[in-house]
């Protein structure tokens, strides 16, 4: 008989919850949420897990590769289709997201997530880690311009480079300014200095990158948007053609074969 497990993912213990073909729950757990955990539990359960489902998430991806190389059969959920599927749930427990998890798998209720390659995973922490830097660069920046501001000092319109010596200037013989802005400064500093390592790393993948460089060839797209679809749609293989949009192959009697696009 076929049985099916769902695990509704916590960062320190994960619910798990094992159905037959017939709905029946035959086991249920608490399990440390580390993939060394998960295989060794439906190692011991003496009995094979047909597949096992997990909602997509943080720490999904990283469970979800960990039960493959053991060579079980796990799925990611799509996270809307399975909120959707348990809203109907008047009190909701993760025993309880567990038990619907594995229902969803056993009745193929679901739409499952591509998962990611490693270097799609190792992109796009690139591209959110430099995001972060130059989020928090531009906030301090305009920090600096606003306490100034109150001082009824105008930074105006200056170059990046000339920015520190504009603020040296506007703070000088002003001690407690001096003080609060030299910190920021120095911070704004650091930084740049992170955020242009990041900035570079990006930009040496686009580069060594053969779709990347395809991308990069329509007029407006740069380096950072190549790079984010590129890391977005990592295989293009799991996206359909439509028939009508497949090109059109003619084989004539003597072999000849033409491809029409």
């Amino acid at each position: 008989m076929d049985h099916y497990a769902g695990i509704d993912v916590s960062l320190k213990e994960s619910s798990v919850c094992v159905v037959d073909a017939k709905g029946k729950v035959v086991r249920e757990a608490k399990v440390a949420s580390e993939p060394e955990a998960l295989v060794r539990y439906f190692g011991e359960l003496g009995f094979p897990v047909s597949r096992i489902g997990l909602e997509a998430g943080p720490l999904s991806q990283w469970l979800h590769a960990g039960l493959v190389a053991a060579g079980f059969e796990a799925v990611l959920l799509e996270t809307r289709h399975v909120k959707a599927a348990l809203s109907a749930m008047t009190v909701k427990t993760d025993r309880k997201d567990a038990r619907g998890i594995a229902q969803l798998l056993r009745m193929g209720w679901y739409r499952p997530v591509h998962v990611k390659s490693i270097d799609a995973q190792d992109t796009r922490a690139l591209l959110v880690g430099r995001k972060l830097l130059q989020g928090k660069l531009l906030d301090v920046e305009l920090s600096i311009r606003g306490i100034l501001r109150g001082y009824g000092l105008k930074i105006g319109e200056v170059s990046r480079g000339r920015f520190d010596a504009r603020i040296r200037e506007l703070t000088a013989g002003h001690a407690m300014l001096e003080t609060v802005i030299g910190a920021m400064q120095t911070a704004r500093a650091t930084l740049w200095s992170e955020f242009t390592k990041l900035h570079r790393a990006m930009l040496k993948i686009a580069r060594a990158d053969r779709i990347c460089h395809r991308l990069m060839s329509t007029p407006g797209v740069g380096a950072l948007v190549a790079l984010t679809y590129r890391s977005a749609v990592d295989d293009p293989t799991r996206f359909r053609v439509p028939l009508w949009e497949q090109p059109l192959r003619l084989q004539s009697d003597t072999g000849f074969s033409l491809r029409l696009a």
